[in-house]
């Protein structure tokens, strides 16, 4: 099946290379092109797209406006966001993954990297850059948060296996590795995570590891 992608990007040049990039691939194919936030939400419903790779900085409606726009959108809770940033670190990279985006790349990524990255966020199955991700997210929750943030409560509606293997999704690890750690099969970790997921109305693994720092059930320290 291939895999349909939206470029959002406000700089043609940077839009073209990655058109290049994507349709390269025999599995990808680029469906549409944003210049704005606004754009790529239109063409995010028209185009029946599976993912976005999304540029926070845009004028109008920026990437960090786009992307919650699309994941509170229910006609497209399929459609993954993929960030691009011109530095790694960058601190709407935190607020993205926050608003619903699936993960994020440096815009200077090899190329075979992001296309790889482009199937593994239509899986759902990983989160991208987990080292790097996962010190954003401690870099930016240790810092006094003023909107309301679940408590540990939210939690509750777990197993105690489920709560273990939220902890292990936190740390970056794979289905494959959480399968190792815990001694059970790759479809058995699967099938815990996926139940996590519906529990807690996570969109996908990122948004698992988000919630497993916000409610403390991880923190930068533990991690």
């Amino acid at each position: 099946m291939t895999i349909r992608v939206l470029l959002a990007d406000d700089q043609a040049l940077m839009r073209a290379g990655f058109k290049v990039l994507v349709d390269s691939a025999p599995d990808l194919q680029v469906v549409g092109e944003a210049a704005d936030g606004a754009e790529a939400v239109r063409l995010a419903r028209e185009l029946a797209v599976d993912v976005v790779l999304m540029d926070i900085r845009m004028p109008g409606t920026d990437g960090l406006q786009a992307t919650t726009m699309i994941s509170e959108d229910p006609a497209l809770a399929e459609v993954k966001v993929l960030v691009l940033t011109t530095f790694e670190m960058d601190e709407y990279v935190f607020q993205a993954l926050r608003a619903g985006a699936s993960g994020f790349l440096g815009k200077g990524v090899e190329p075979a990297e992001l296309l790889d990255a482009i199937r593994v966020v239509a899986s759902g199955e990983a989160l991208l850059s987990p080292a790097a991700t996962k010190s954003l997210i401690a870099r930016y929750l240790a810092q006094p948060e003023p909107a309301e943030q679940p408590t540990p409560a939210a939690l509750d509606v777990l197993t105690d296996r489920e709560r273990e293997v939220l902890v292990l999704v936190a740390n970056g690890l794979s289905n494959e590795d959480i399968a190792t750690k815990l001694t059970v099969s790759p479809l058995t970790a699967k099938t815990h995570v996926n139940r996590a997921m519906m529990k807690l109305h996570a969109r996908d693994r990122a948004q698992l590891v988000v919630l497993a720092y916000e409610t403390g059930l991880v923190t930068p320290r533990s991690s």
